[in-house]
């Protein structure tokens, strides 16, 4: 265990001393990496330990720029007020819409939530104090390492959240509502309680990368700030590294991250489909991701590849 959190605290002081190369491509890449490692380990706080694939996290993401871009485009605030309301939106949706959809399950809580961004990006394209379909345009400042060392702190503090509720008796209930929520509740579990506060915890840490991103790229419009696809990255990211776990996220992130740059720069438009087949791939062959894989190669070896292929009926 020791071993264990001093090669986690190396490899923080490692991506913390990724700045001093000075190669600004690295650090970018670095930027983007680490906060779709936070949006793939917030969305682990619901989908992985509660087990509710939520398609609403897009919606707390574009809640996040808005209120960041808002803040500072339109009302001349300091970024970190910005970033604080972006947040508070966020959070103020989640409760108000995970109390009523909460109560659906399985494949009807993710269709509900597949409505919730067209209809906040219909909702911010007509208000003027948004910039209606336009967008909006944020002070320009070209400081990636700040924003580099920003995201890397929201990462480092998404993940120990991660890390506490994996060891809490909060994560207990949350794998219990996982497993067999009525179970979970004959048991003296607050299904309710339990299930709107992960989604508050991971409207929070979505909505401040989303601040973040906003101020980086100076830029936001209702399409790309509620775009549905990001939240289908960060299920992939989060799939492929591991659900339920605390740092299978961020590695599917940081892997397939690299992998679509390498794939986007160099076969352009056809990075996506070759990403979509290596997912599919995955998904038959490690459906629990490279963190299972591991254990599951040392203990079966090679039969645990057919072992999913044959729980998939293949």
């Amino acid at each position: 265990m020791k071993g264990r959190v001093a090669l986690l605290g190396l490899c923080a002081v490692l991506l913390a001393l990724l700045p001093l190369t000075g190669d600004d491509v690295l650090i970018q890449y670095g930027i983007d990496a680490l906060l779709f490692a936070t949006l793939a380990q917030a969305w682990n706080i619901i989908g992985g330990f509660a087990g509710y694939a939520s398609f609403g996290n897009s919606s707390f993401y574009g809640l996040g720029t808005y209120g960041t871009a808002i803040a500072m485009a339109q009302l001349h605030l300091p970024f970190w007020v910005g970033l604080c309301l972006g947040a508070f939106l966020a959070v103020v949706c989640a409760v108000l819409i995970g109390l009523p959809i909460l109560r659906l399950r399985g494949h009807y809580f993710a269709i509900a939530t597949l409505g919730l961004s067209a209809t906040l990006s219909a909702i911010i394209a007509n208000l003027d104090i948004s910039g209606r379909n336009i967008g909006l345009i944020l002070p320009l400042t070209r400081n990636d390492t700040m924003f580099y060392e920003l995201a890397l702190v929201l990462l480092v503090a998404a993940t120990g959240t991660v890390a506490w509720i994996a060891r809490s008796r909060f994560g207990m209930g949350l794998i219990a509502i996982r497993e067999n929520e009525d179970a979970a509740q004959v048991m003296g579990v607050n299904t309710t309680l339990y299930k709107v506060t992960a989604l508050v915890l991971s409207a929070f840490f979505t909505a401040l990368a989303g601040g973040i991103h906003a101020y980086w790229i100076t830029f936001i419009d209702p399409a790309s700030a509620f775009d549905l696809t990001l939240n289908v990255r960060m299920v992939i990211m989060a799939m492929f590294g591991g659900p339920g776990t605390v740092l299978g996220p961020v590695i599917g992130s940081f892997i397939l991250t690299f992998v679509y740059q390498l794939l986007a720069s160099s076969i352009s438009t056809a990075a996506a489909l070759l990403f979509g087949i290596v997912i599919v791939l995955a998904v038959i062959f490690m459906p629990r991701g490279l963190w299972d894989l591991a254990g599951g190669l040392r203990r079966l070896g090679p039969r645990y590849f057919l072992q999913n292929i044959r729980a998939h009926r293949l």
